[in-house]
């Protein structure tokens, strides 16, 4: 197991993390060696670490850490019982879409309620296992609740830049409830990345945006629980939001590195979907160019991928083109209709991680998706994380107050 930076292919030992890009300016990833991974003899293990209740292996991250992070020692891992999150067959979803079956990931069933979790959990195992006492992130949201979260629960300091005005109160509400010290960044989330990337290891921080590898290695675990949960056979594609496109970057390493040890006979495609406000990314591959222009003022309701610079923009571009994979951009419009379906589906999401069923419907609307095929769609964030995007359906009237006798005749009218 290395850190090999993706441009270059400079190699360098795990234990040494900083400075977490390369001298030459590009992303590290993980390299696994898994030449004599036994396919049988993982999935053994991982079933049998399903019937357990406390301890890391009970974790829906740390049940695959063979695959994950084999090097971590058992007494550094930080966890709060991340993954094992809900899949589930919906079929209003698959109606609305207009394909065969769709399941939807709820990640929002994590602790802190978001994919985010996933990923953090391996971050913050390594920065505690480096001896690292002050953790940082930018974020617009989930990044930085997920963060506060699991700093708290190790017992570390926690510090977070945000773009004022640009997260939802819920998101930042737990930030603040987790003690996490909070700074507005001018500028907003792009400014903040860049800014801890280059001064983070001269300040002392341990920072845990998605450029830190460890983050993606956790990440990938989401499909790898889709496919244990689907007994190895996963559906014809994966869909997911795009906003700083970690997500993107980490389930399509995990389904390579799934196909290559032999655990999924086939690796679906992938459909990257970005609101049309801040679309840097679908507008690269949709022009066929080679290099990301940043959207300098990203605009949606959708404000977990309101992302004008995606850091992980080079890694998403490659497993794009490793799974033949695509993308597409949705109006704010759009995903928020699609959020109602998924909210009165009994499951529910925040506006974001509905984004993945817009595209779903428009690529199925396109002809790009067939029919007859199956999808799974990551649905990233809870539903209570941006409750401001609620809007009641019901005329104001209906909500004043009515006397015992009026609301029984009420009811009784509309039975």
């Amino acid at each position: 197991m290395e850190l090999v930076c993706i441009e270059c292919g400079k190699a360098r030992r795990p234990e040494n993390l900083f400075p977490m890009s390369c001298e030459c300016g590009g992303l590290l990833e993980v390299r696994h060696d898994f030449r004599r991974a036994d396919a049988e003899k993982l999935r053994a293990l991982f079933d049998s670490r399903l019937a357990l209740r406390t301890g890391p292996y009970a974790s829906g991250v740390w049940r695959y850490k063979e695959l994950i992070d084999p090097e971590v020692e058992e007494a550094h891992i930080v966890t709060r019982g991340e993954g094992n999150t809900g899949l589930y067959d919906c079929a209003p979803a698959a109606r609305y879409a207009g394909v065969r079956k769709v399941w939807l990931k709820a990640q929002g069933e994590n602790p802190s309620g978001s994919f985010k979790d996933n990923g953090m959990t391996v971050a913050v195992s390594r920065g505690a296992a480096a001896g690292f006492r002050t953790l940082a992130c930018a974020s617009t949201g989930n990044t930085a609740s997920s963060l506060a979260m699991y700093a708290a629960w190790a017992g570390l300091r926690c510090l977070v830049l945000v773009p004022p005005g640009g997260v939802a109160d819920g998101k930042l509400a737990q930030t603040i409830a987790y003690g996490a010290e909070v700074y507005g960044i001018e500028g907003g989330y792009d400014i903040g990345v860049r800014l801890l990337n280059r001064y983070g290891e001269e300040l002392g921080f341990y920072v845990c945006n998605s450029f830190n590898p460890f983050r993606i290695e956790g990440q990938k675990s989401i499909v790898i629980e889709a496919a244990h949960q689907l007994g190895w056979s996963l559906p014809d594609w994966i869909v997911l939001p795009g906003g700083a496109l970690s997500n993107a970057s980490a389930l399509g390493k995990g389904l390579l590195e799934m196909k290559a040890i032999g655990l999924i006979d086939r690796v679906p495609r992938i459909a990257v979907v970005q609101a049309e406000g801040a679309s840097p990314f679908h507008r690269m591959i949709a022009s066929g160019g080679g290099e990301l222009v940043p959207e300098p003022e990203p605009r949606t309701a959708a404000s977990a991928i309101r992302i004008g610079n995606p850091p992980s923009w080079r890694k998403a571009a490659r497993v794009l083109r490793e799974c033949n994979g695509v993308t597409c951009a949705v109006s704010d419009g759009e995903i928020m209709a699609a959020k109602r379906v998924i909210d009165r589906s009994g499951i529910g999401c925040e506006p974001a991680a509905a984004a993945g069923l817009a595209g779903l419907k428009m690529l199925a609307e396109g002809g790009t998706i067939g029919r007859d095929e199956t999808a799974l769609v990551v649905l990233t964030g809870h539903l209570l994380k941006d409750a401001d995007a609620i809007r009641m359906p019901v005329p104001g009237p209906a909500l004043e107050p009515l006397a015992p006798d009026e609301l029984l005749a009420r009811l009784a009218s509309v039975r």
